[in-house]
């Protein structure tokens, strides 16, 4: 029974160390862009966008397609880099393993 102790200790301690994960994660940030800079997005590790540029030179009323393609492929992009990093940091209290109850 003392090694069922250990593990739900350890469990807690894990569960303790995510919480605080999910708190630094809300103050990391990546960018991402499309366009050759021309749209820029920063993402939160919550995956929430923090911020978003366009560069007055993307925008032409007579090509909103263009305009509406790069912001979505900057902001897909910042979500996937914020996808990974979390996923990176996670690695890093799990030691690499999948489990389930204790994902982002």
């Amino acid at each position: 029974m003392q090694n069922f102790g250990n593990i739900m200790k350890q469990a807690k301690k894990m569960q303790e160390r995510m919480g605080q994960l999910q708190q630094e994660l809300e103050v990391k940030t990546v960018e991402a862009q499309a366009g050759g800079g021309m749209v820029r997005v920063v993402v939160n590790g919550k995956f929430e966008i923090v911020s978003l540029k366009i560069e007055k030179d993307v925008v032409n009323p007579e090509d909103i397609d263009m305009l509406q393609d790069l912001v979505s492929a900057a902001v897909n992009e910042g979500i996937r880099q914020a996808q990974e990093m979390a996923a990176q940091e996670m690695a890093k209290i799990t030691g690499g393993l999948n489990i389930p109850g204790m994902g982002m």
